[in-house]
């Protein structure tokens, strides 16, 4: 073909490269096609504003949602030096000001093309539940001096709120049994494989306010208020859930203080669970400063009081038992503890936050028994404080006392409180991550608020579909190397011409 092509004068290679020509636009025109381009990264932001510490969580995921929920993942996470923002109620300005470095941290991650467009939320839980409750004009200014921190930076701020507790430890729950890949998980053949109601695990949180269980119980709930109904990944799912205020840790040990000042008149307090040698002095205004410890009629507020520790495990549990009202269901009701209606417990259960913290110091994350669980605590707090500071020297003083009343407080509240025995006891699994993401309510917020982010819809754009591409592409060369060839041809043949005159 090249020989014959070669003989061809200008005029007839022209015609050869305007027939390849139009072949390559009929190959183009005909494998033309719609093509949808891959879906794009959304990102999404939660502060978790808890009574002890406030931490901002960010979080990502594709724009094509998997039966109306997205599929998130944690991609960033910065924790907010300083208390919670309940404890800025004096001067909220700095509740504002104390979230700026996370969210300079956060701009850093995700792409400036696509901050306008990230919601934005925070949750408040029950440190601002209990400073409602005191004072509701400090919890407004609070909200307002964090929601103009959070308005000077490029995103979709959709607001701050209290979430009540039936919210938190819903969100809770959503969580662990998203990380753990139990909502649902694509199979090797890419659809969506549904979960199995017996591998559906409970949820049960300690923060420093508030308490939350939550399960997927065996039976249908008897009482709506505890009955939380979601529908997620395409599944509709009735979970028990309650939460308990002023039962977290910082408030629980606060109440058993007070409880353990019999004689209002008296300026000395002895601890059963603060260890042997361990003293310092609390104001009566420090003590009774929540609605969970309301003050006794006719106090001093400016009183000091001397508390001192006398290490005795039996006096503790004693004292701590006292916390809760283990008779006010009655005995023909399913109950936990002051009158709150509950399903026995029912499943594995994953506990996080105050629960594996406090456990985690003991070492008794590990699958334990009950009975040791027992025989460690009991172990711990007959120690004197001489030797827990020099067994454990950097850790916070502070905490250090708290470790053996938290935990037998946790104790307390498992068995006795939730009903946990010796058998079910191996279905509780104490973690701070799954799947290198903190567990809490806030990632499960946000897959909950996915479900009301519209699906964004796929970018179009016209394509050469993938056959024909090949053949398109040589078409196009061949014309091209004809239309070279043919200006060749009709310069060769001008200079060729001039040569002969010149002969």
């Amino acid at each position: 073909m090249l020989k014959h092509l070669l003989k061809c004068s200008p005029r007839c290679l022209l015609a050869v490269a305007a027939t390849s020509g139009i072949a390559t636009l009929i190959l183009i025109l005909v494998g033309v096609k719609d093509v949808y381009l891959p879906a794009r990264t959304q990102y999404g932001m939660v502060f978790d504003a808890g009574s002890s510490h406030t931490a901002l969580y960010i979080y990502q995921w594709l724009a094509d949602k998997k039966n109306g929920t997205g599929i998130v993942s944690q991609i960033g996470a910065c924790t907010v030096q300083g208390p919670g923002i309940s404890s800025y109620a004096d001067d909220p300005a700095k509740a504002g000001a104390s979230l700026q470095p996370c969210l300079d941290k956060a701009m850093m991650i995700i792409p400036a093309a696509r901050q306008r467009e990230t919601p934005t939320y925070l949750g408040a839980t029950a440190g601002m539940r209990l400073l409602r409750e005191q004072n509701s004009t400090k919890a407004d200014q609070i909200f307002a001096e964090v929601s103009k921190t959070i308005q000077q930076y490029p995103v979709d701020f959709r607001g701050a709120q209290i979430l009540t507790g039936n919210e938190e430890g819903s969100f809770g729950w959503i969580t662990i049994n998203y990380l753990l890949e139990i909502l649902g998980k694509f199979s090797f053949t890419g659809h969506w494989i549904h979960p199995v109601a017996a591998e559906i695990v409970g949820a049960l949180d300690l923060g420093g306010a508030s308490t939350q269980i939550t399960f997927y119980p065996s039976h249908p709930i008897e009482d709506n208020r505890t009955e939380v109904l979601f529908r997620l990944y395409g599944t509709n799912y009735s979970i028990y859930t309650h939460s308990y205020l002023c039962y977290g840790a910082n408030q629980a040990l606060k109440k058993l203080m007070a409880s353990l000042r019999e004689d209002l008149t008296s300026q000395q307090i002895s601890h059963p669970c603060y260890p042997r040698g361990y003293q310092e002095n609390i104001t009566t205004a420090a003590l009774y400063d929540s609605p969970c410890v309301p003050a006794p009629a006719g106090h001093n507020p400016s009183q000091t009081l001397t508390v001192t520790g006398t290490g005795a495990p039996a006096e503790c549990r004693s004292a701590v038992q006292k916390l809760f009202n283990f008779t006010a269901c009655g005995a023909n009701r399913t109950c936990g503890f002051n009158g709150i209606y509950q399903p026995p417990v029912h499943g594995q259960f994953f506990a996080f936050s105050g629960f594996s913290s406090i456990f985690h110091f003991l070492n008794l994350t590990g699958g334990q028994p009950l009975s040791d669980v027992n025989a460690t605590i009991e172990h711990f707090c007959a120690k004197n404080w001489t030797e827990v500071q020099a067994a454990f020297p950097v850790v916070n003083k502070t905490h250090l006392r708290d470790y053996c009343p938290a935990s037998v407080y946790i104790l307390n509240l498992l068995v006795r409180g939730y009903s946990f025995d010796n058998q079910t006891w191996s279905n509780i699994h104490f973690h701070q991550q799954v799947a290198n993401a903190d567990v809490g309510w806030n990632l499960g917020y946000m897959l909950n608020l996915t479900n009301t982010i519209p699906v964004e819809a796929p970018i179009k754009v016209k394509g050469l579909q993938q056959n024909l591409w090949a053949v398109a592409i040589v078409t196009a060369c061949f014309t091209l190397a004809m239309i070279l060839w043919t200006l060749l041809a009709v310069s060769y043949q001008r200079h060729f011409a001039i040569y002969e005159t010149m002969l």
